[in-house]
């Protein structure tokens, strides 16, 4: 049956709005993979990853390498290490205290050897040597050798930045690759994954080079690579009960603010 004609025309469906992509053609953009200086690359990193005015803990701060080019006053920076008597597998912060937390301990077996007489490092890496390898009133990291030692130390601070870090939170990680007891040992893949089955996310990654061309002292035969870069690798703490392998970066939220729940 055809219906009567009121001479009301139809309404014309609403037109589609055309969809416009957002920026702008830019190479101002920070890169992965940076020839220079901690110090140059550092600033770029909290850029990217950690919002001003967080609350950033530097548990091995050292002489402050990594923060001569951060402006003053843009984040709320927590220096300890050793010379403040802070351990960064025991810190003095309460548990979701901290929006982002730096680590950057001895990351060489030879820094870590239990023996003083065959230790590595001296000048400004004999503080951090001396107390995490079995100085200081402080036990060894883990029960490993050799590299294992390493990975142990790594992976006993995360447990900790864990602790002290609020959902989300970010853990910036200075580490570098090296070959122990002949043998080739990807630390950053290790610390990847150890960080992963603790419930981190991997949010990014950074190649530091080496601007000047390292040398040795003795040299038999060549079997490995001989190491000019390091890294940094930036994670994100993934609440309880979330999935790492279903996490996506996300800004880390802000603070509640006085008397909201």
């Amino acid at each position: 049956m055809t219906p009567p004609d009121d001479g009301i025309a139809p309404a014309a469906a609403p037109a589609r709005r055309k969809r416009v992509q957002g920026g702008r053609a830019t190479a101002d953009v920070v890169l992965s993979a940076h020839a220079g200086g901690n110090a140059d690359l550092f600033p770029q990193i909290l850029a990217l990853h950690v919002p001003e005015g967080a609350v950033v803990a530097d548990v091995t701060h050292g002489g402050g390498v990594f923060w001569r080019r951060v402006p003053p006053g843009r984040y709320r920076l927590l220096p300890s290490d050793l010379a403040t008597g802070t351990d960064c597998r025991a810190l003095p912060y309460a548990a979701g205290a901290i929006d982002a937390l730096v680590l950057d301990p001895p990351y060489m077996e030879g820094l870590l050897r239990p023996k003083a007489e065959t230790r590595a490092g001296l000048g400004s890496h004999a503080a951090l040597r001396d107390f995490y390898a079995s100085g200081g009133g402080r036990a060894a990291p883990g029960g490993g050798r050799w590299h294992q030692a390493v990975v142990d130390l790594y992976l006993d601070a995360a447990r900790e930045a864990r602790r002290v870090l609020r959902d989300h939170g970010i853990l910036i990680v200075k580490c570098q690759d090296e070959v122990s007891a002949n043998r080739q040992e990807l630390t950053h893949v290790q610390i990847v994954t150890g960080l992963a089955a603790l419930g981190f996310y991997a949010r990014d990654l950074f190649v530091l080079l080496r601007p000047n061309r390292p040398g040795v002292a003795r040299l038999l035969r060549q079997v490995h690579a001989r190491k000019n870069h390091s890294y940094f690798l930036v994670f994100q703490k993934v609440p309880d009960g979330q999935e790492v392998a279903r996490y996506r970066s996300r800004d880390l939220p802000p603070r509640p603010g006085p008397g909201t729940a």
